[in-house]
């Protein structure tokens, strides 16, 4: 899969988004090493600390299809005008699927016109994870 091909997946995710309180529709598409895409968009309650991000869906969703490691690559998108990043409570959650395969996936960061690549260790350093607990 191209990037570009996961950047459409994360946007047509987008498209899903139920964010009535802050009109920021957010969509994430992760990339396996079996060529598997799962896809998440964020859902927002009126009870703001329960909102769940797109990066969170997406994980959870692979997750509960029993999918344990071989996160390759993740495009988030966003409205706005620059390229948007996992938050911090993302990032740990994309940390905690990629330690269980020990990888370091490549953080596609989509905007309207431009695309950052960072791998996750850059977004989480020192990240605390499932080895950290033995």
């Amino acid at each position: 899969m191209t990037d570009q091909e996961l950047i459409n997946a994360a946007r047509a995710a987008a498209a899903h988004s139920y964010s009535p309180y802050s009109k920021f529709g957010v969509g994430a598409a992760l990339l396996f090493n079996d060529g598997s895409v799962v896809t998440g968009t964020n859902i927002e309650n009126a009870s703001y600390g329960l909102a769940l991000c797109a990066e969170t869906v997406a994980v959870a969703k692979a997750m509960a299809d029993g999918v344990r490691g071989g996160l390759e690559k993740v495009a988030v998108t966003g409205p706005g005008t620059e390229p948007i990043t996992p938050c911090g409570r993302c990032r740990q959650v994309l940390n905690e699927l990629a330690q269980l395969g020990g990888t370091d996936p490549e953080i596609l960061c989509v905007g309207p016109d431009s695309v950052t690549s960072v791998r996750l260790s850059h977004l989480l350093p020192h990240a605390f994870g499932p080895a950290s607990l033995v």
